[in-house]
C-alpha cells in the first residue's frame, strides 16, 4: 500500500509537463513522509487506547473519538496529496485567496455563538461539526509570507522600510489584535509571530530590523498578558505549578502525575487511568502526558527522536530548496511544526505555561492533522527539487551551465538546486 502510495507521489505535479518533470525531479524524500506515517499512525493508536475513558466522560459511544480520528487522517491523506501534487507556483497565484478565506473563516468564528465549554470564538461550528480558524490562518500565512519575502528579495527590498517593514509590522498589528485580543489565542499567536520572525531572519531582514520587531512583539505580548486576568493567573501557575493542584494548577499537577507515573517502561497501552476525567484535555492539549504515561521514559524518547528526525529532514529539504520561496515555505513549516511540538511538549512537564497547543501529528482533532498534512504535502512537493551540493560546487555548475543571474538570497544554509543544472535520479 505505501508502495502504491509513494509511486503515485512520484508522478509529475500539476502544471509541469511529463519530459520536463522528469528531466527537473529527482525522488522525493521518502523518509519525511514514513516519519509523518508513524506520526500519525501513534496518534490514532493512542486516541484509540483512551477512547473508552473519553466515552464514559463525555457519554458518547465507545468508538467515536477513534472513528472521528480515522476519519481526520483521511481527510490529511487527501490534503497531503493535493499540496503535493498541485504546484507551488500555484499556490502563490492563489495567495490572496487564502488569506481572503482565512479572513473569512475568522469573522465566521467570531460573530458565531461560543461553546460554553469553550467560551472564545475561535471555532466554525456548524451540523456537529467544528472547524478552528486559526489552522487555515497559519496555513495561509506561510504561503503568503513566502511569497512576500520571496518577491522582496528579488527586487531587492528587504531591508527597505516602507515595503517590508512598515506591511510586516501592520500584519504583527492585525494577527494580535485579532487572534490574541478577539479570539483570546495567545499560544497560536506566538506560533506565528515566531514563525514569521525566523523566515524573515532567513530571508535577510537586517539584525536592527529584527530586533525592532522583537521589541514590539515583546511589548504587545506583556499588553496581551496584562489585559486578561486568567493570563496573569496562568503565568502564576507556571512560575509556582504546585501550589494550588486543587484550583489553577490542577492541569499541570494531573500532567507531571501522568508522566512521572509512567515510569521507565509505561503502563501499557491498555492501562493508565489519567484518561478518565482527571487529566483535562486527554485527547488533545495534554497528549504527550498520555503517551507517556503508557510508554514511559523510553517511548518518550523515541517519540522525541521521531520528531528529531522529522525537523532534520525537513531543515535538509530546506537547505537545498531551488528558490527563495520553496526554501522560506520549508523553513516556515519547520518552525510552526517544531514550535507546537515544543510549546506541548514542554507545558506537559512543567517547562512552559499551558497554551492549548496540540501535539502535531498526534492530538485529537481534525483541523490541526489535516493543515499539519498539508504542509508536510508541500515540504514533500520541494523536496523532489532540492540539491545537496555544497555552495562552491553549485557556483562552479552555474559558470559551467553559463548561468550568471541565478541566486538564492538571504540567509542560507547549503546549496540550491537549478533546473538548467540538471536533475538528480
Amino acid at each position: 500500500m505505501l508502495e502504491k502510495f509513494i509511486s503515485f507521489m512520484k508522478m509529475p505535479i500539476d502544471g509541469v509537463e511529463a519530459s520536463e518533470a522528469l528531466q527537473r525531479r529527482h525522488k522525493p524524500d521518502h523518509w519525511f513522509l514514513i516519519i509523518c506515517i508513524i506520526l500519525l499512525a501513534i496518534g490514532l493508536v493512542l486516541i484509540y487506547s483512551i477512547s473508552p475513558a473519553l466515552a464514559d466522560t463525555t457519554g458518547v459511544s465507545g468508538s467515536y473519538y477513534v472513528i472521528h480520528q480515522a476519519m481526520a487522517i483521511a481527510l490529511a491523506i487527501i490534503a497531503f496529496i493535493v499540496t503535493a501534487k498541485v504546484s507551488l507556483s500555484r499556490w502563490r497565484s492563489w495567495v490572496k485567496w487564502l488569506i481572503a478565506a482565512a479572513a473569512v473563516a475568522t469573522m465566521i468564528a467570531i460573530v458565531l455563538p461560543v461553546n460554553p465549554n469553550y467560551p472564545a470564538h475561535r471555532w466554525v461550528r456548524f451540523a456537529g461539526l467544528s472547524f478552528e480558524s486559526v489552522e487555515l490562518v497559519i496555513f495561509a500565512i506561510l504561503i503568503w509570507f513566502s511569497h512576500f519575502l520571496a518577491v522582496r528579495i528579488k527586487k531587492g527590498w528587504i531591508a527597505n522600510y516602507k515595503r517590508t517593514l512598515k506591511p510586516v509590522l501592520g500584519a504583527f498589528l492585525i494577527i494580535g489584535g485579532v487572534v490574541a485580543i478577539i479570539q483570546s489565542d495567545l499560544g497560536s499567536t506566538g506560533i506565528i509571530v515566531i514563525m514569521m520572525g525566523v523566515m524573515l531572519f532567513v530571508a535577510g531582514l537586517p539584525f536592527k530590523r529584527i530586533m525592532m520587531i522583537g521589541g514590539l512583539v515583546v511589548a504587545l505580548v506583556v499588553i496581551a498578558v496584562l489585559m486578561f486576568p486568567y493570563r496573569i493567573a496562568r503565568l502564576e501557575t507556571f512560575l509556582h505549578p504546585t501550589s494550588n493542584c486543587k484550583g489553577s494548577g490542577y492541569q499541570v499537577c494531573q500532567a507531571l502525575i501522568g508522566v512521572g507515573s509512567g515510569g521507565i517502561s509505561g503502563l501499557g497501552i491498555g492501562s493508565g487511568v489519567q484518561a478518565y476525567g482527571y487529566l483535562p484535555e486527554a485527547d488533545n492539549d495534554s497528549i504527550f502526558a498520555i503517551y507517556a504515561e503508557k510508554f514511559g521514559f523510553i517511548g518518550s524518547v523515541i517519540l522525541l527522536a521521531l520528531y528529531a528526525a522529522l525537523f532534520y529532514r525537513i531543515a535538509k529539504i530546506a537547505e537545498g530548496a531551488p528558490d527563495d520561496f520553496s526554501r522560506l515555505i520549508a523553513f516556515g513549516t519547520l518552525v510552526w511544526i517544531s514550535t507546537e511540538t515544543f510549546i506541548n511538549i514542554g507545558a506537559m512537564v512543567g517547562l512552559l505555561p499551558l497554551k492549548g497547543i496540540t501535539l502535531p501529528f498526534i492530538s485529537y482533532g481534525g483541523t490541526s492533522v489535516v493543515f499539519f498534512a498539508a504542509a508536510a504535502g508541500l515540504i514533500y512537493q520541494v523536496s523532489a527539487y532540492t540539491s545537496h551540493a555544497s555552495g562552491r560546487d553549485m557556483n562552479g555548475l552555474r559558470r559551467r551551465a553559463g548561468i550568471n543571474d541565478y541566486s538564492s538570497h538571504g540567509r542560507r544554509f547549503g546549496g540550491a538546486y537549478h533546473p538548467n543544472l540538471g536533475g538528480r535520479e
